[in-house]
C-alpha cells in the first residue's frame, strides 16, 4: 500500500493537501489517490472534466459538499476561496498547481469555492464529492465571478475561456 504526505494550506488551514508516494519504473508511474488513511468524508460521486488550455472553470461551491480534487492528465491551477461569511479567513484564497507528475490532491471542505485553469494543451480534472443527503448539482451551487475584485485572485491569465455561467 502507498502512503501519503499530509499537509495543509498555509493560508487556509481547513484545506488539506495530500502528496502520495509514487512508484515509477520504465512503464510509467503508479499512485493511490485515496484510501481510508486520509480520513476524508465518505465519497459518494466521482466526476471528471476535460478542458483545453486557458479554460477556466469556477468559482463554484456550496455549504454541504466536500470535494477531493486531483489532476489525471496535464496541469491546472487550482484556486480555493473561503466563502464562509462567519470565518476569520472569509474571501481569502490559496492556489495549487496540480499535474500528472506531482500527483497531489486537495480536499476542499463545505463552504469553500474552487475554480481551476487548464495550463497545458489539455487537462483532466478529477474530483470525488461527499455530501450528507442530496447531491448539490451545478444549478444549485454558488457561483462567483472568477475575477471578483473582493477576492482579487492572482490568476496567471487575463482573458480565459469561460462558460456563460462563469462570465
Amino acid at each position: 500500500m502507498f502512503s501519503f504526505k499530509k499537509g495543509t494550506s498555509s493560508v487556509l488551514s481547513d484545506i488539506k493537501v495530500f502528496t502520495p508516494d509514487t512508484f515509477t519504473d520504465y512503464r510509467g508511474t503508479m499512485w493511490t489517490f485515496w484510501d481510508e488513511s486520509l480520513d476524508t468524508p465518505k465519497q459518494k460521486i466521482s466526476k471528471f472534466t476535460h478542458s483545453r488550455k486557458n479554460v477556466l472553470r469556477g468559482l463554484h461551491g456550496d455549504d454541504v459538499t466536500s470535494k477531493h480534487i486531483t489532476c489525471v492528465y496535464g496541469a491546472f491551477y487550482l484556486v480555493v476561496v473561503d466563502y464562509r461569511e462567519d470565518s476569520p479567513t472569509y474571501l481569502q484564497w490559496d492556489s495549487f498547481t496540480l499535474d500528472d507528475k506531482n500527483c497531489k490532491s486537495v480536499l476542499v471542505p463545505p463552504g469553500f469555492l474552487n475554480g481551476h485553469l487548464c495550463l497545458t494543451n489539455e487537462c483532466v480534472f478529477h474530483y470525488t464529492q461527499s455530501y450528507p443527503n442530496q447531491y448539490v448539482d451545478w444549478d444549485k451551487q454558488k457561483t462567483v465571478k472568477w475575477n471578483d475584485n473582493r477576492i482579487n485572485i492572482n490568476w496567471p491569465i487575463t482573458e480565459p475561456i469561460l462558460s456563460g455561467r462563469d462570465k
